[in-house]
């Protein structure tokens, strides 16, 4: 197993796999759009025989206008490596990575998988994703005043609000 940037070719390869592990590829545009905009500041595959089994990436978290973290979204493992702990090695080798392992970082997603990494559930700040009580997970999160996190314009793909239309709360 190896872990690293992708390449080109391996874009297109995390475009199937998003596909595969996110029916409806909203995820996939996301990622996608992210990608040709500049927007993603960390991103990697975990590559098994040459094929893409993983992927992770991260895109810059928002208080107003200033960073004030990553995102980490999305996380995905092809169906047939899951289970395999594949998914949390790739999420503890981004974690040790410059850049991110002092940075605060936010993930919309299963409690019981990432509370295992340090994750706890976040109140402040407030996700306009977030459908119900402790699915906002926070590692490093000092945040303390009340504001809705903003995500980049491309998260409104999913269903919510990006930067340009976060206001505090």
């Amino acid at each position: 197993m190896k872990i690293r940037v992708p390449n080109p070719e391996q874009c297109l390869k995390v475009s199937a796999l998003l596909r595969q592990a996110f029916p409806g590829g909203q995820e996939e545009r996301l990622v996608a759009e992210l990608r040709s905009r500049g927007r993603i500041r960390f991103e990697w595959v975990c590559l098994h025989v040459n094929a893409v089994i993983a992927h992770i990436a991260f895109s810059n978290a928002y208080e107003g206008k200033a960073v004030c973290g990553l995102h980490l979204a999305p996380l995905a493992v092809k169906r047939e490596f899951q289970g395999q702990g594949i998914g949390s090695e790739l999420l503890r080798f981004a974690l040790r990575q410059e850049g991110i392992k002092n940075t605060a970082i936010f993930v919309l997603g299963e409690p019981a998988f990432y509370q295992r990494f340090g994750f706890a559930p976040c109140a402040m700040p407030s996700c306009p994703f977030a459908k119900g009580p402790g699915q906002f997970l926070a590692l490093r999160n000092s945040g303390e005043r009340p504001f809705a996190v903003g995500y980049e314009p491309e998260f409104s793909l999913l269903g919510g609000k990006g930067r340009g239309r976060q206001g505090r709360r």
